[in-house]
């Protein structure tokens, strides 16, 4: 995830990066929560200790049991509207932290040579960083003889992203996910630019099977719980209400959940918080990156912004938290992401 600007987050907030067996989600015997006050939908109060996406193992991602090998070369469709040629994948640098977790659960990962400041999971942990926010180095990714470049729509600058072109080293530009009908023509992009569509066959079939198991899961309810999600980062005083063009408004509605800011009217991604826009909001959950909540101090910090003490989330303290790497990636991990929200909102197995 990128470092936001004082006045939005920079959109792979709205992407853009926990592959682990899954896990079976355990509810009551009625399928439902104990009553909240005041008749509002009844919710977990996991935010108080806040588990969150990936705090159940190592951060890792999965790649195929085998070894795979790509079949090149390949001319694909970038998302710029260029046709690139891959000839080879031996050396290959991914631009987005999202776009390594690919690579690397499509079975290549050894094949890469560089990362992103996003990229935090374990397998790619000792690799050097070249990008960070939207200042990619070209210098820094040419010295490392790459033979393929994976890049986001909003990777910059644009002079940087043209300089690699003109050495001649092949550039694929991916189109953003926002919601989880994007996972796997994602997968498919990648999967095609490498070379390997047998895995990203496969890799969209376990990651569909496992978003549809956690999906059977979510109880129903005659009333669905209200989730609006911030996005804060105490040390730059960045705190944004989410919109329908957040990204988070498809995970919330496959959690049973309603978005909170979206339901209010903002159509946009994300509107500066204030005590108007939360109360018009009324959200009975807050849906927070776990790095922003504790750069405001953890749930008594984030209870202390405007208008959130007085929402119905704020007076329960009912936050949920899930890490920032794999949020609103949509990506391979993403059904641990959606099991963390199911988890938290409706409450942990008793």
């Amino acid at each position: 995830m990128r470092r936001p600007r004082r006045t939005r987050p920079p959109r792979p907030l709205r992407r853009a990066g926990t592959l682990v067996a899954l896990l079976a989600l355990a509810l009551t015997a009625s399928g439902c929560g104990p009553a909240s006050p005041e008749g509002r939908p009844a919710v977990g109060t996991a935010g108080r200790s806040g588990p969150s996406a990936g705090s159940e193992g190592p951060d890792r991602v999965e790649p195929p049991a085998a070894p795979v090998q790509p079949r090149l070369p390949v001319t694909v469709a970038s998302a710029d509207g260029r046709r690139v040629t891959v000839t080879s994948t031996e050396r290959i640098v991914p631009l987005s932290g999202s776009l390594s977790e690919l690579v690397f659960t499509l079975g290549l990962g050894p094949r890469v040579v560089a990362r992103d400041v996003t990229t935090t999971f374990e397998q790619a942990a000792e690799l050097p960083v070249v990008t960070r926010a939207h200042d990619v180095s070209a210098e820094s990714v040419l010295s490392l003889r790459p033979t393929l470049v994976l890049a986001e729509s909003t990777t910059g600058p644009a002079e940087a992203v043209a300089r690699i072109r003109e050495a001649g080293v092949p550039l694929v530009v991916v189109a953003p996910a926002k919601r989880l009908a994007d996972v796997s023509a994602r997968i498919g992009a990648v999967s095609a630019a490498l070379g390997v569509p047998d895995s990203g066959t496969a890799l969209e079939q376990r990651t569909g099977d496992r978003l549809d198991a956690v999906r059977k899961t979510v109880p129903a309810r005659a009333k669905k719980p209200r989730v609006a999600f911030l996005y804060v980062r105490g040390s730059a005083a960045v705190y944004l209400l989410g919109g329908a063009d957040s990204g988070a408004s498809s995970l919330l509605e496959a959690a049973g959940a309603v978005d909170a800011g979206k339901e209010s009217g903002l159509t946009k991604d994300f509107t500066p918080l204030t005590s108007e826009a939360l109360a018009k909001a009324a959200p009975d959950a807050i849906l927070v990156m776990s790095k922003g909540l504790d750069s405001v101090g953890g749930v008594d910090g984030l209870v202390r912004l405007p208008g959130v003490a007085e929402t119905p989330a704020g007076q329960d303290r009912r936050i949920v938290s899930v890490d920032d790497g794999v949020l609103l990636s949509y990506g391979p991990r993403t059904d641990r992401v959606l099991k963390s929200l199911v988890d938290q909102l409706y409450g942990e197995p008793k």
